[in-house]
C-alpha cells in the first residue's frame, strides 16, 4: 500500500505562520527572557561591527531589540531587553568600555529617559495587543466549541429538534427527527411539517403559529400525532418557539418533539379499563373502596358508591351504620372489630335499607397492617347480591314444594306398587286354582277312563303341559315384579368370590357336563346382595344353558375398563346371536332362540334388566353368530341423568366401540 507524500511548506511560510500564531505564554520563562537578552547582545554586536556608535542613533538598535523581545518573550523579556540595552548603550558601545558614553550629562539624561520612554510604550504596546489577541484566540475557541457542543447537543438529543421556516418547510433536523418520523435529513428537507401532522391536527398547529408571529404568546407546547412515512400515527410531544431577528421580526420556529406513543397507549388503556371497570360496577352493581381505620372515613372509586346508598364518594363509619338494617347493625360492628384485630377474614352478608327498600350487601375486605400488626388501612368490594338471595331463596322455595311432590308421588307410587303386588298375588292365585282344575281334571281322566284312544290321550298330554307351562309364566312374571320393587341396599360384595360359588354349584348340579370356567380374583362393587346373587344366577346362568351344544364349554368372568368405567363381564363360547335382532334380547318373553334348541321363557335377561336399572348402571351384549357372548354390566351410579326407559333399553342393547 503506497502513499503520495506531501510537498513540504517554504521556509519562509513556515516562519509567518510561526511568528502570526506565536504565544509567549506558550513557553517556558527561561527560554523567553534568555532569548530577549540574546537579542539584546547581538543587536549590541551588530551596532559595533556595522555602524559608528553616535550618541542620538545608537538607541534605535535596542528600541527594535526591545519590541522583538516583547514580541517573542512578552512584557517581562521586554522590558529586560530595555534595561539591558540602555546599560549598553551608555556603558559598553564607545571605547573606553564601562565609562559613561556621553560628555553632556544633561543630554545623557534627556536621550535616556526619552528612549525609555519611548521603550515602555512600545513594549506595553506590545504586550497588550498580545493580550488582546490572546483573548480573542481564546473567545474564537470557546465559540468553537461552544459550536460543537451545540451541534453535537443539537444531532444527539433525545428529543427531535427542527428549525422550520415561517412557511413551514424544514431548514433543519437532527437525526431523531429522522428516527422518529421514518425519513433521512435529504428527505425532510424538501416537505413541510404540515406534510407530516395528521389532517386533524393541522388547524391548530396554524392558529398557534399565527399567534406566535402576532406576538400573543412566544412558544406553545400540545400533545398532537404525526404521520411515520409507513403510514402509522405518532403522538408526540411538541414544544415549539419563534426566533426573531435583531430588528424584532419573525425569523424562524425551534421544535422539540418526543414520542410519547408509549405512554399515550398506555394511557387510552388505562381509560379503557376504568370505562370497563365502571361498566362492571354498574352491570354488577359494584362498590370498590378504601378506608382510614383511624379516621373512620371511607372513600368509593368510579362514582360507584351509588350502589350502597351513598349520597357522595366519602362517607364514614356513622354513615354506613345509618342504611344497615337494625337487625344486622350488632353484627356488623362486631366483624369489623374483629376483622380489624385480625382474628378472621372480613367475608360479611348483611341487609341495608337503600331507598325505602331492603338490599342485601356482600362485602369483602383487606387490611395494611404496619409493622407491628396493627390495621392502618383498609381495602374492599361490596356488592349488591340482594337479586341472587331472593333467587336462591325462591329455589330453596321450589325445591320444598318439589321435595313435597316428589314425597307425594313416592308415596302414591309406593301405594300403586303395593297395589300391583296384590293384584299380581291375586291374579297369579286366581290364574293358578283353575289351572289346578284343569291339570287335575285331565290327570283323572287319564287314570279313570280306560278306554281313551290314542287321539285322547295326545289331546290330554296337551293340556296338561300348556298348563305346566302357564304356571311357569305366572312364576316368571311374579318374580320379575318382585325384583322390580323394593329398596336397593348397597353394600360392599366380593364379585369374584359370588361368581366362583355360582358355578360351582351349578357344576354340582349338572352331573356329565364338563364346562370350563375361569373367574378374575379381585373383583368387587357396592350393590344389594340378593339382587347382585339374582343377577349372577341368570346371567351365568344363561351362559351356562347356551354352551350346552358345545363341546370345549368355557364360561369366563372378568373385568373391562370402557370410557373410564369398571365392567363385569361373563363371556361363553356358545352359538351367540345376531346383533341386529339384540333390541329384543332384554324384553320379557323374547327370545333369540327356538325353544327346541335351548329351554327357556324369556324372563332372565329381563330379569338381570331390572336389576341393574335399579342400580342405575349399565348393561351391554355384544355378540356374532357362532362366536358366543359377552354381557357386560356396572352397578355403580352413572353421570348425567336417566333418560327415558324405552331409549335406556335401546342404548344397552348394543356394544360401545372399544
Amino acid at each position: 500500500m503506497s502513499s503520495t507524500p506531501q510537498r513540504s511548506r517554504p521556509v519562509w511560510e513556515w516562519a509567518w505562520n510561526t511568528l502570526q500564531n506565536w504565544q509567549p505564554s506558550a513557553h517556558n520563562a527561561w527560554l523567553r527572557y534568555g532569548a530577549a537578552i540574546a537579542l539584546t547582545v547581538l543587536a549590541a554586536w551588530l551596532r559595533i561591527l556595522l555602524a559608528p556608535a553616535e550618541e542620538g542613533g545608537r538607541f534605535l538598535t535596542f528600541t527594535l531589540a526591545g519590541a522583538v523581545a516583547a514580541y517573542i518573550g512578552g512584557l517581562g523579556p521586554g522590558l529586560v531587553s530595555t534595561a539591558l540595552g540602555t546599560l549598553l548603550v551608555n556603558f559598553f558601545l564607545v571605547k573606553p568600555y564601562g565609562e559613561l558614553a556621553f560628555d553632556d550629562v544633561q543630554n545623557a539624561l534627556i536621550l535616556n529617559f526619552w528612549h525609555l520612554t519611548t521603550q515602555v510604550i512600545v513594549v506595553g504596546s506590545i504586550w497588550l495587543l498580545q493580550q488582546k489577541q490572546r483573548k480573542l484566540e481564546d473567545t474564537g475557541s470557546a465559540l468553537r466549541t461552544s459550536r460543537k457542543r451545540l451541534q453535537q447537543t443539537f444531532q444527539h438529543a433525545a428529543a427531535g429538534i427542527a428549525h422550520i421556516a415561517l412557511d413551514g418547510h424544514l431548514i433543519r433536523v437532527n437525526q431523531q427527527y429522522c428516527d422518529l418520523l421514518g425519513y433521512t435529513e435529504a428527505e425532510l428537507s424538501h416537505l413541510r411539517f404540515q406534510d407530516l401532522t395528521h389532517p386533524d391536527d393541522i388547524e391548530l398547529d396554524e392558529k398557534l403559529l399565527k399567534e406566535l408571529r402576532a406576538g400573543t404568546r412566544d412558544k406553545f407546547a400540545r400533545q398532537k400525532r404525526y404521520l411515520h412515512r409507513s403510514g402509522e400515527i405518532i403522538w408526540a410531544q411538541l414544544t415549539t418557539a419563534l426566533i426573531r431577528d435583531d430588528q424584532g421580526r419573525p425569523d424562524y420556529l425551534i421544535s422539540v418533539v418526543q414520542d410519547i406513543t408509549p405512554y399515550k397507549r398506555t394511557e387510552e388503556a388505562l381509560q379503557a379499563s376504568r370505562r370497563l371497570i365502571r361498566q362492571a360496577h354498574a352491570l354488577i352493581q359494584m362498590t370498590t373502596w378504601e378506608g382510614d381505620i383511624a379516621t373512620g372515613r371511607y372513600k368509593a372509586h368510579n362514582n360507584s358508591h351509588v350502589w350502597i346508598g351513598m349520597q357522595t364518594n366519602d362517607f364514614s363509619n356513622d354513615d354506613l351504620l345509618a342504611i344497615a338494617h337494625p337487625d344486622d347493625r350488632e353484627r356488623l360492628v362486631t366483624d369489623w372489630r374483629r376483622a380489624i384485630d385480625g382474628d378472621v377474614q372480613y367475608d360479611a352478608t348483611y341487609r341495608a335499607v337503600i331507598n325505602g327498600e331492603d338490599h342485601w350487601l356482600a362485602v369483602r375486605a383487606e387490611f395494611e397492617r404496619d409493622d407491628d400488626g396493627k390495621a392502618t388501612r383498609a381495602y374492599g368490594v361490596t356488592r349488591d347480591v340482594t337479586k341472587q338471595i331472593l333467587a336462591e331463596k325462591e329455589i330453596r322455595d321450589l325445591n320444598d314444594t318439589l321435595e313435597r311432590r316428589i314425597r307425594e308421588r313416592t308415596h302414591e307410587l309406593r301405594l300403586a306398587y303395593d297395589q300391583l303386588e296384590s293384584y299380581s298375588y291375586a291374579v297369579a292365585h286366581d290364574l293358578r286354582s283353575p289351572l289346578r282344575v284343569i291339570n287335575g281334571f285331565a290327570q283323572a281322566i287319564v287314570e279313570d277312563v280306560q278306554d281313551l284312544g290314542p287321539l285322547g290321550q295326545t289331546h290330554l298330554k296337551r293340556i296338561m303341559n300348556a298348563s305346566a307351562k302357564m304356571g311357569v309364566l305366572i312364576d316368571g312374571l311374579l318374580k320379575l315384579s318382585q325384583y322390580s320393587r323394593g329398596e336397593v341396599h348397597r353394600s360392599d360384595i366380593d364379585v369374584s368370590g359370588a361368581a366362583t360359588r355360582v358355578l360351582e354349584e351349578m357344576s354340582a348340579g349338572a352331573q356329565g357336563r364338563r364346562v370350563r370356567w375361569t373367574v378374575a380374583p379381585h373383583m368387587a362393587t357396592q350393590a344389594d346382595p340378593g339382587l347382585l346373587d339374582a343377577l349372577l344366577q341368570n346371567l351365568i346362568g344363561n351362559a351356562w344353558k347356551y354352551t350346552s351344544n358345545t363341546e370345549d364349554a368355557h364360561i369366563r368372568i372378568y373385568e373391562r375398563d370402557v370410557d373410564g368405567k369398571t365392567y363385569i363381564c361373563v363371556q361363553d363360547n356358545g352359538p351367540g346371536f345376531d346383533m341386529g335382532k339384540a333390541e329384543k334380547l332384554f324384553q320379557p318373553f323374547q327370545r333369540l332362540h327356538m325353544e327346541r334348541e335351548f329351554e327357556g321363557l324369556g324372563i332372565g335377561l329381563a330379569t338381570v334388566r331390572r336389576i341393574v336399572d335399579r342400580h342405575g348402571g349399565d348393561l351391554w351384549a355384544e355378540s356374532a353368530p357362532g362366536e358366543g357372548a359377552t354381557f357386560c354390566f356396572t352397578l355403580a351410579a352413572q353421570d348425567g341423568s336417566h333418560v327415558s326407559q324405552n331409549t335406556q333399553h335401546d342404548a344397552r342393547s348394543q356394544a360401545p366401540a372399544h
